[in-house]
């Protein structure tokens, strides 16, 4: 088992692509951080949530103003004036604000790591390479296993240089002298939370990941099953934009069982906020739905690579 895993990260950081995909969610996390450090870097901090505050409060006057918007408003003056009162500042101007943007990176992660699972399987048919693996002592399951363990490495991988870069970028560009300051928000019934920041930033990227390893392990169960890497890309990438298309419109109609559509569930993040897509919807109802996908996409791969006849 140790020989094919190694075999397969020789395979992946051999390649002078592999390398090149890394630079590049690099040099673009960087590249956003200081885009959006100087688009918020203009005036003072107090006179701009003052500024915001008011319009808050003239939006809350108007009489064709929905109750959404009216509880948006709410929860705006609520965060904002605490920010005043205890004389902290936005989250978007400290090191975490940066962390956090670059949490919506992601999906640039999950994208490189889908193109490396797309050829995991499928380029080993394409290249003809599948039959001296398949000659081998290994059996079957434990080649598919260790081309999985292999790719969700990878994905971590790029994870730690996103999280690393995105650190040091903040730190850089905003100062680690806010480390430890509290995130606010306020959920749809008004409260206002105080939260732990590390907590909240380690629970967006935790959330995030379980999001991103369910496609990831789409893209390689499609590559398994086509032996196509750029039908595997394409579904892959294709379903998840027009999966969270459909997601949003099926979270409007609020039909109840949308529940179970598995875009309705991948993104956890819904639940830092208290604020789920659909009414009844749980942390937990949402874990066990991706589990229940997560071992669908799995089965498949092994039931349909370990059928497959592979021909002289």
């Amino acid at each position: 088992m140790n020989n094919l895993l190694l075999n397969e990260n020789m395979k992946i950081y051999r390649r002078l692509r592999t390398w090149i995909l890394i630079l590049v969610l690099i040099v673009t996390t960087a590249t956003v951080l200081v885009f959006v450090h100087n688009d918020l870097a203009k005036g003072n901090w107090k006179t701009n949530i003052q500024h915001e505050i008011d319009n808050d409060n003239r939006r809350l006057l108007r009489t064709d103003i929905t109750s959404d918007r009216k509880l948006e408003a709410e929860n705006n003056l609520k965060v904002n004036q605490y920010h005043l009162d205890h004389n902290l500042p936005p989250v978007e101007l400290s090191l975490w604000g940066g962390v956090l943007t670059a949490a919506n990176l992601i999906i640039v992660v999950t994208i490189f790591t889908v193109i490396i699972a797309a050829e995991s399987v499928a380029g080993e048919f394409s290249s003809g390479t599948i039959k001296l693996l398949l000659i081998g002592p290994a059996s079957r399951s434990k080649i598919l296993f260790s081309k999985y363990v292999t790719m969700l490495a990878f994905f971590f991988l790029l994870l730690i240089a996103l999280f690393s870069t995105a650190f040091l970028a903040s730190g850089i560009l905003e100062g680690f002298n806010n480390v430890g300051i509290p995130y606010i928000y306020a959920t749809h019934d008004g409260t206002l939370h105080v939260v732990n920041m590390v907590g909240y930033v380690l629970s967006t990227y935790g959330y995030d990941c379980i999001q991103m390893i369910l496609m990831v392990t789409m893209a390689f169960m499609i590559s398994t099953v086509f032996r196509s890497s750029s039908v595997a890309i394409g579904l892959s990438i294709g379903l998840s934009f027009i999966g969270t298309a459909i997601a949003n419109f099926l979270s409007q109609h609020n039909y109840s069982w949308a529940k179970y559509f598995l875009f309705e569930n991948t993104d956890l993040t819904q639940y830092l906020n208290g604020s789920p897509m659909l009414e009844g919807m749980t942390l937990q109802f949402s874990i066990g739905v991706l589990v229940v996908y997560f071992l669908i996409f799995n089965a498949l791969s092994w039931i349909v690579f370990n059928k497959r006849d592979v021909t002289a």
